[in-house]
């Protein structure tokens, strides 16, 4: 008996572990990899949102700054990213012009920035001047710092408008310093940067807003309960129409002196400097031309600094439309 029982023992202990049957409750566990950098990234119907309402914005953001800097200008919205506030804040432009905004409903903190390069013509627009500064990168005086607070003040009553997230004020604080901006968020937190691109007089600038991941979930939740949208439905963003879609395009634009004609004798003695009469009054007017057809009688004049021409009597458009 004592040999049988042995024998067991030492049967059972040989026997491999993997042969036991599994209990019938028990479940197959699923394991998948994990990528940490992609835990908060906007889906695509987020960014269709933010993209949405920053459009808007950039719209109200420009018929104000017109009326403020009295100068005709362009914003458009370049861009949605994400990354980390560390690596945000090691890609600042030196001499960059940060302010931050304060939310009234929530305790969160976004950012404003503003490129050197936008600064300095804004400046010099609202003191009078043409806009087109020469200023090398450097810091600002005390006026020049309430200017540009007092500008940031009004992109601020913008956001407001464009979110329409009801009882909420932005205040605008005094610039930043860049050796303090870590106390606005933590340094591996993700943030939204929502960039706009302003063209006035002969400046192109740009400037954004960063967004900590607090405030972009409240915006996008705020969004959908002031505007639902069925399910299925693009309701928010329609494509657009095919006319739409021709206004925005290119075409080239020329003020030419058609039919002139010169001798080849005054072109083979053209050098440097020189000055080709081409026997034609001055009162004669040319051709706006469009992708080659002339559409407008049009004379040489100047608008500020800059050429321009002026339109007169409308051509005769001898076939066109019918290609």
């Amino acid at each position: 008996m004592d040999a049988l029982s042995q024998k067991q023992v030492e049967s059972t202990v040989q026997e491999p572990r993997s042969e036991k049957p599994r209990d019938a409750g028990s479940k197959t566990r699923s394991v998948y990899p994990c990528n940490f950098r992609s835990a908060g990234r906007l889906s695509n119907e987020n960014a269709r949102a933010l993209t949405a309402i920053h459009d808007t914005f950039a719209k109200h953001l420009a018929s104000s700054l017109e009326a403020y800097l009295g100068t005709s200008l362009k914003i458009k919205l370049l861009m949605l990213d994400q990354l980390s506030f560390k690596d945000h804040i090691a890609n600042i432009p030196p001499f960059s012009y940060v302010s931050p905004f304060y939310l009234s409903t929530i305790p969160s903190t976004m950012l404003v920035e503003c490129g050197i390069d936008l600064v300095f013509p804004t400046i010099e627009l609202l003191l009078g001047g043409s806009g087109i500064s020469v200023n090398e990168a450097r810091e600002l005086s005390e006026i020049e710092e309430e200017l540009m607070q007092d500008l940031t003040s009004l992109i601020a009553r913008q956001a407001e408008d464009a979110w329409e997230i009801p009882e909420m004020s932005l205040v605008a604080n005094h610039r930043l310093d860049s050796t303090a901006m870590h106390q606005f968020c933590a340094p591996n937190e993700k943030v939204t940067l929502v960039k706009f691109e302003i063209e006035m007089v002969d400046t192109t600038g740009y400037f954004q807003l960063i967004f900590p991941t607090s405030f972009v979930t409240f915006l996008i939740k705020q969004s959908k309960v002031e505007q639902p949208q069925k399910k299925g439905e693009l309701k928010y963003f329609p494509t657009a129409t095919i006319r739409e879609r021709i206004l925005d395009c290119d075409v080239a634009v020329a003020a030419d002196l058609p039919s002139m004609k010169v001798s080849v004798r005054d072109l083979v003695g053209l050098q440097p400097g020189c000055v080709l009469k081409l026997r034609a009054p001055v009162r004669t007017p040319g051709m706006l031309t469009v992708g080659g057809r002339e559409i407008f009688e049009a004379s040489p004049v100047r608008n500020g600094a800059q050429k321009a021409a002026q339109v007169g009597r409308r051509a005769q458009l001898t076939g066109w439309g019918k290609d």
